[in-house]
């Protein structure tokens, strides 16, 4: 078993030698039953104390990829056996036992996300959270444990329909519902508007969650290129002709995972042939708030009739805090509600207080200003590097976290995807972003983290190795 360990890398020992052993365990080499290296043998091959060793020699044992024998030693497990046995799967048989939305979240320890959909902690307003919380806790304790109500807190909703009003989406609370998170609003879409074999049309590339939803809901899926501008117009009108869909599901603003937002030309289009064809579109707009100057929506050229409209707080105050919110009719609204009341009870009447404090105190407004410029600072960065590491980008992006880039030469990200593991880096293949799965030489890069000195690393190496043929 051969081990690169590197103090210099930033990476906690432990955790480079559990990715290490990892790593190793996919090889032929690492038959069940095989023995690994003692401690003692492992810390004075690579010259370390016994003591990272024996921690992550503990952790590969809790996560049932190595067996630890009393007075004998470590021995590869047999996974296939840990997992039949035990209530969760080992992170190494992702690939064998999950599908891509797992894979494009799992993250091991001490990996550099790369290929996230998140704001970086250090980037959140930690500081607005916690006196948030404790003057929650002083002012409205039954907040910490009480059911919110079937649509969410109301002076929340009040608050979103007025940031709605500033992109002239005009609506009133009661058309507004509060979530867990905008997958819990697609979510109660799905459950409402579509059974078994229904058609709808997503975007692709897309947002994996999405498409895994649909997946489990046995829905026909019918994937619409997205270019620079939006939904291709001409492949959507074809379809269109061989399809009847009941939903099209759209990122409007800083699209995932092309980073590309929809022009007005697009857009009319699609909402013309939405009324044309009798199809309901759900539009995702969860990024709308690292937008600087806001565009028109497609709920705002609608008006909410050919529309339902998605947005959310997680991506930007805090991943814990699954507030997200669906715009709709009201009888929609109705509907939906009841089947939240059914699957959930209610939405966290904690979290949605705590986002209602941030939003009247105008915590949030000045959070968000500093976080689109650093986002606005990362974004440059990152497109120089990639300029110079010889990547290309897909489209010009004005804002937000991702850029859709590829290695010239490169035919399947997967490979990219292997070679980011080398650096400590952690980024899914695109293939997971595609509604057929297929390969793509595309990745999705999070501009937040690819100023890292790991991530800077890996992609002028990538693009190195590619142009020799060695990746």
């Amino acid at each position: 078993m051969k081990l690169e360990l590197d103090a210099s890398l930033g990476i906690p020992l432990t955790d480079q030698i559990v990715n290490g052993v990892r790593t190793w365990l996919r090889t032929p080499e690492a038959r069940v039953g095989s023995k690994l290296p003692s401690i003692r043998q492992l810390a004075a091959q690579h010259g370390i104390s016994r003591f990272p060793v024996i921690e992550a020699y503990d952790r590969l044992v809790s996560l049932g990829l190595v067996d630890s024998r009393q007075g004998s030693g470590f021995y590869v497990a047999d996974r296939r056996a840990h997992a039949a046995s035990l209530a969760i799967v080992s992170p190494e048989l992702v690939e064998e036992v999950s599908g891509p939305a797992w894979q494009a979240v799992q993250h091991g320890p001490g990996m550099l996300r790369l290929g996230s959909g998140w704001t970086p902690e250090d980037w959140r307003d930690m500081e607005g959270l916690s006196f948030a919380i404790r003057q929650l806790a002083r002012m409205d304790p039954r907040s910490l444990i009480d059911y919110s109500t079937p649509l969410g807190n109301a002076t929340l909703r009040e608050q979103v329909a007025l940031r709605l009003a500033v992109l002239g989406i005009h609506v009133h609370p009661h058309r507004i519902m509060l979530t867990q998170g905008a997958s819990q609003a697609l979510d109660l879409v799905i459950r409402w508007m579509l059974k078994p074999g229904d058609t709808v049309f997503v975007e692709d590339p897309g947002y994996y969650n999405l498409l895994g939803l649909l997946r489990i809901s046995d829905v026909q899926i019918v994937g619409i290129p997205r270019t620079r501008h939006g939904p291709d117009i001409e492949v959507l009108e074809a379809k269109l002709r061989e399809y009847r869909p009941k939903l099209f599901f759209v990122n409007t603003v800083f699209h995932n995972p092309t980073g590309t937002t929809m022009s007005p030309p697009n857009a009319f289009r699609v909402l013309q042939l939405a009324k044309q064809h009798a199809f309901k579109i759900v539009e995702d707009d969860v990024f709308a708030d690292f937008q600087v100057e806001p565009t028109d929506r497609l709920a705002t050229l609608d008006q909410l009739e050919s529309v339902i409209y998605i947005g959310g707080f997680s991506k930007t105050l805090s991943s814990s805090l699954r507030v997200g919110y669906l715009v709709a009719d009201p009888e929609a609204i109705r509907m939906m509600a009841d089947i939240k009341t059914l699957t959930s009870i209610t939405s966290s009447r904690f979290a949605e207080s705590i986002v209602s404090s941030m939003l009247e105190r105008g915590a949030y407004r000045k959070y968000l200003d500093r976080l689109r410029r650093q986002l606005g600072e990362a974004q440059a960065r990152a497109l120089q590097t990639l300029d110079q590491a010889g990547w290309e980008v897909f489209g010009p992006p004005v804002g937000g976290h991702f850029l859709w880039a590829r290695v010239p030469h490169v035919a399947d990200s997967r490979t990219l995807s292997k070679f980011a593991e080398r650096f400590g880096i952690a980024i899914p293949p695109g293939h997971a972003f595609h509604s057929d799965l297929r390969a793509t030489p595309w990745l999705r890069i999070n501009v937040a983290y690819a100023n890292e000195t790991r991530a800077v690393e890996f992609l002028h190496e990538a693009a190195a190795a590619a142009e020799l043929r060695i990746a």
